[in-house]
């Protein structure tokens, strides 16, 4: 199953034994305590309050502690009672409870009339005095606020007490000491309060964060507003915001404040929970809205994503024909939030890039079951990644199984499935190293069957923005983060509709913690149409015409220029100085002209992108960030290669030139390709040696006439290590002569002058003549060169007009300007020999 469940608390197996050795007859309290058990609250720190009831008619209160797993009494009433809700302070002096009488009780009272609600608020280190909060007619609930963990003993608790007539009063509690230790409730006389809230219809409590989100409906709609608490009781009005949903007055939802027992009003007050609202860390706050659908066999469900200002209404197909049975789950995972379905569907909504369909992750039928819930109980999300079962009273931590997501992604065969999986790997989940390596394996082996998108640049781009996001403020929105900015491909089963919504109204003008990054959220998004992604939009040509004048004696004095050089080379500093210990693949630390440019050019772009828009990081950070970009880059192709290394076992033979290439090293030569294919639609750097590791496996593995197709084409990029290690490994039979001709006549000029003389063969040296030649004419200043009459004798005259007016041209061209092949005597004489030599070639002549 692709969702992982654990149970981290079940009341059956942690609470049950605790309480049969409470003294009470086993077989009489386990069938009893067993029926009777029930959760009532999950608190911030993960301590769980639970009640149960025992034969002797009392009804007693716990909590289990999960760090150090252990069950402690509360608090006991000598009598049964309901218990809705209960919470207990920080320092486990206080208890704040709320309970109802059964119906029957009250019905039949009326000269003697009873509240049938009360909350109570009860001393419990030592049990001393019970305060009655509130006795009214409709629903309480209780909740403490969490004190700061860095406070060891506070003298003032804050309770929120939540009314079912529609308000939110907030009570401060002063605590002192007696006798040294007994703790006792210093205005107990008259406890202040605030009112905090009033008319809302909907209500949910965020433990975690401390908030409080709630809906007041209008006349056009309703309003989400939303309340930030803190230790010290203050508070204050974060933000509110229309929304377009139809919710009818009919009494009032309470989430996570604990609930009614079943006997009192049944399980359909927990499956009626159809509206709840997550966060994420990042600053993404997202509502979510179920509604049955008019329509028979659809089911339709509404995102509200309050940080991006958009709201996704998504419908999918089921099989029920009653609403009634659709007992729909949301379940918060990180990144993620689950609408679950059971032996429906299960959609992975991706709340922190919502923009296409093809970030979600849709499954139906097999794919989407869970194992080991009920199906009978919809599930409750409680904290972070952790849902309840409430009809078993067990908890759950919730996960994405890697091991079931990488089973998905070899199965799937349509190019959204795919690309949703890698999105959730590379940038939500934390890789194991094996699954890490299993999902390259993947990506090598799937590259051509992807249509839509290329894997490898989804590898790249998503690694580099889970790596380097958190390094500063905003950062992740200056980083693409995925390789697919477009889609507009069907899903089968499910569609979407997008409208654009209101932004937030901020209600606070300082903003810390996780307020800080909303708000940057919401800046971002005001400023959307400006482009913040880092992207090159030159074509590949403007970039290579570009770094193509860097390396130029023209271009060097120029400051921009000599910047790129030395961005360059801190770059290949880096990467020499790094430990790559286990490495198999043999990439030598060489300078290739073209990717040392490129390497100081994408940083330097990379450097001016940052500094226009992070004016809060300091120059030095920005650089140090620009840095590991690059580096981590090069990376990244590194760990491709050494995965395909170790998986195929390829040795150290195939650098040798001579010989013909296996399957594995074809593959490893293929990988090379498309990532070669995929850097340069980035405009993106190899690390040192690639290209020439690459060309070695293209002589084995190549046919000579597509080996030089894929020079020709660009695919291959000619090195001066590949060079020299050719010409000195291969003899010079027919085949090799031929190769390595045409090798030199496809040289660039800036190695074909350090080669040269590594190969002494009439081959070499016509091409060395020529291209001598070639350079001399260009230099010529035509005016001054041929003031000499063609008639004159020189000592070099021969009676061959073409090849003696050459001669003499070229002896004019030496006497004025500085010969670049001087140091390896090329002169006029050594012109001679090659051209007669080819002359007498071309006309078969024989020498004399």
């Amino acid at each position: 199953m692709l969702l992982e469940f654990q149970a981290t608390f079940n009341l059956h197996r942690d609470v049950l034994p605790w309480i049969l050795t409470q003294g009470s007859p086993v077989s009489d309290t386990l069938e009893k305590s067993s029926r009777t058990l029930r959760l009532i609250n999950i608190e911030r720190n993960g301590q769980i309050l639970y009640t149960w009831k025992g034969l002797e008619g009392f009804t007693s209160v716990g909590l289990y502690d999960p760090c150090a797993r252990q069950n402690e009494m509360l608090y006991s009433f000598d009598n049964e009672v309901n218990i809705i809700s209960a919470s207990v302070n920080t320092e486990k002096t206080l208890l704040a409870l709320s309970y109802c009488h059964p119906a029957s009780e009250t019905q039949f009272q009326p000269l003697s009339p009873v509240s049938r609600y009360l909350a109570l608020l009860i001393e419990i280190k030592p049990i001393n005095n019970v305060k009655v909060l509130k006795a009214v007619e409709s629903g309480i609930r209780v909740q403490f606020l969490c004190a700061t963990e860095d406070v060891h003993q506070t003298y003032e608790s804050h309770l929120l007490v939540v009314s079912e007539e529609k308000y939110i009063d907030q009570f401060h509690i002063s605590i002192g000491m007696e006798e040294g230790k007994r703790v006792v409730i210093k205005n107990v006389g008259q406890i202040p309060k605030d009112r905090i809230a009033e008319d809302f219809v909907w209500l949910q409590w965020d433990a975690p964060n401390q908030m409080i989100f709630y809906i007041v409906p209008k006349r056009a709609g309703c309003v989400l507003h939303c309340l930030q608490f803190y230790p010290d009781g203050k508070f204050m009005f974060v933000f509110e915001i229309p929304l377009e949903i139809p919710i009818a007055e009919q009494g009032v939802s309470l989430l996570n404040l604990g609930y009614d027992p079943p006997e009192e009003r049944g399980w359909e007050r927990i499956v009626s929970q159809k509206l709840q609202v997550f966060t994420h860390k990042t600053g993404g706050v997202c509502l979510f809205y179920y509604q049955p659908s008019k329509i028979l066999q659809e089911f339709t469900y509404m995102v509200a994503f309050l940080h991006k200002g958009c709201t996704k209404t998504f419908k999918g197909r089921t099989t029920i024909t009653d609403s009634k049975n659709l007992k729909v789950s949301f379940i918060n995972i990180d990144s993620y939030v689950a609408v679950y379905l059971p032996d429906q569907f299960l959609h992975l909504i991706n709340t922190r890039h919502p923009e296409l369909m093809c970030y979600h992750l849709f499954l139906a039928a097999e794919n989407s079951r869970i194992s080991g819930m009920c199906c009978d109980c919809p599930l409750q999300t409680v904290l972070k990644t952790h849902v309840i079962e409430y009809c078993t009273g067990v908890l759950f931590s919730v996960s994405i199984n890697q091991t079931q997501l990488l089973k998905f992604l070899t199965e799937s065969r349509q190019d959204c499935e795919r690309l949703s999986v890698l999105h959730c790997f590379l940038l939500h989940l934390d890789l194991q190293q094996q699954k890490e390596t299993e999902l390259i394996e993947w990506i090598c082996e799937n590259m051509s069957t992807c249509l839509t998108f290329d894997p490898i640049q989804e590898f790249i781009i998503a690694s580099l923005h889970r790596h380097l996001s958190s390094e500063t403020v905003f950062l992740d929105k200056l980083l693409p983060y995925t390789s697919v900015p477009f889609w507009s491909q069907d899903i089968d089963g499910v569609s979407c509709t997008t409208d654009i919504t209101d932004m937030p109204i901020l209600k606070i003008g300082i903003f810390k913690d996780f307020w800080e990054k909303f708000h940057s959220e919401l800046e971002y998004m005001k400023q959307a149409q400006q482009r913040f992604l880092y992207s090159n939009p030159m074509p590949r040509r403007d970039w290579c015409r570009l770094i193509s004048e860097v390396d130029t004696k023209d271009k060097r004095s120029d400051v921009y220029q000599r910047k790129i050089l030395e961005n360059a080379k801190k770059v290949l500093r880096n990467m020499a100085t790094r430990k790559y210990d286990g490495r198999t693949v043999p990439l030598n630390q060489e300078e290739e002209y073209l990717q040392k440019d490129l390497m100081g050019l994408m940083m330097v772009k990379l450097k001016d992108h940052l500094s226009l828009h992070l004016h809060h990081v300091a120059k030095n950070k920005v650089e140090r960030i620009v840095l590991n970009f690059v580096c981590k880059q090069l990376d990244l192709v590194c760990q491709i290669l050494e995965v395909v290394w170790r998986k195929h076992v390829l040795d150290p033979s195939i650098l040798s030139l001579d010989g013909n290439g296996n399957s594995s090293e074809y593959f490893a030569f293929n990988v090379m390709c498309r990532i070669t294919d995929a850097a340069s639609r980035m405009c993106m750097p190899l690390p040192p040696g690639f290209q020439t590791l690459h060309l070695v496996l293209a002589v084995r593995c190549l046919p000579f006439g597509n080996f030089l197709q894929y020079i020709d084409a660009g695919v291959l990029t000619l090195t001066e290590t590949f060079v020299v290690k050719l010409l000195k490994e291969l003899d010079n039979s027919e085949s090799n002569e031929k190769l390595k001709c045409s090798i030199i006549l496809r040289l660039p000029e800036n190695i074909c002058e350090k080669v040269h003389n590594l190969w002494d063969h009439p081959i070499s040296n016509n091409a060395i003549a020529m291209k001598y030649v070639k350079k001399l004419i260009f230099r010529l200043n035509q005016r001054d060169a041929f003031q000499q009459s063609p008639t004159d004798r020189s000592p070099l005259y021969i009676n061959f007009l073409p090849l003696n007016y050459l001669i003499m041209m070229l002896s004019q061209v030496e006497d004025k300007a500085l010969n670049p092949f001087e140091e390896d005597n090329i002169d006029a004489t050594f012109l001679e020999e090659i051209a007669l030599k080819q002359t007498s070639d071309l006309m078969r002549l024989k020498p004399c």
